[in-house]
């Protein structure tokens, strides 16, 4: 809904407050104003992007609701009933697994359940253990705590080529040949969430979760200035 003409927008006042539409007829001169009644309805809206609404249009909803991302165990059991209605049998750890790299999103663990699913019928595995689907999603370069290839080129690059940053998103898109918003909208998001970056006035910078999962030092000068932001001098 945060791509919404603004002039469609301007239409749905009446008919959200009143339920009546505004409409003008002709032009010029002539042009005159009808209201047309309509039927109660009730308007759900979703969005990703609260901040791009106006305010106008935001404050007419009348219950805002934040959805939160799914927890392991509500994607468990997305993760079994769709291993269910595929007829795949499917082990507690198996599931757990599948949940756990799932990135807190039922459409990601319906994508990677069937991935998942591919490879154990490769494999002649009886049931998806933790250890088939730790195999599949390891092939699939899904690590452990959910990130995908592009998301590792990414740390990797501030890593090794920015020395942890800062580093602006152009650089960045530049170096990865992606655009802007692809990570923007797509990469950053999650690994903000994981506590792996920090966006700063002078660019991205790793944190010291980044470092540890990607196996790496951090600079000493970079583990010291995140150690200080808790000293009390």
């Amino acid at each position: 809904i945060h791509r919404l003409n603004p002039a469609v927008e301007e239409i749905l006042y009446p008919a959200m407050e009143d339920f009546q539409l505004d409409l003008i007829i002709g032009e010029g001169p002539a042009a005159r104003s009808v209201k047309i009644d309509l039927a109660k309805f009730t308007l759900v809206a979703a969005t990703t992007r609260l901040g791009l609404l106006t305010n106008p249009l935001r404050d007419r909803f009348g219950i805002p609701v934040r959805l939160n991302f799914y927890t392991v165990e509500e994607l468990e059991q997305i993760v079994r009933r769709g291993a269910r209605i595929m007829g795949l049998p499917m082990a507690q750890d198996g599931a757990t697994e599948i949940a756990r790299r799932s990135r807190g999103t039922p459409r990601i663990a319906g994508r990677l359940l069937r991935r998942v699913r591919d490879f154990a019928e490769v494999a002649r595995a009886d049931s998806v253990t933790r250890v088939v689907a730790d195999e599949a999603l390891t092939r699939l370069e899904v690590d452990g705590m959910g990130l995908d290839q592009l998301d590792r080129r990414y740390l990797n690059l501030i890593a090794r080529n920015f020395g942890g940053g800062p580093v602006g998103i152009e650089t960045i898109a530049a170096a990865l040949s992606e655009p802007r918003d692809a990570i923007e909208d797509i990469i950053e998001p999650y690994l903000i969430q994981q506590g792996f970056i920090q966006r700063t006035p002078r660019g991205r910078v790793l944190t010291g979760n980044a470092w540890a999962h990607l196996g790496l030092a951090a600079p000493k000068d970079i583990a010291s200035a995140q150690v200080n932001l808790f000293d009390d001098e």
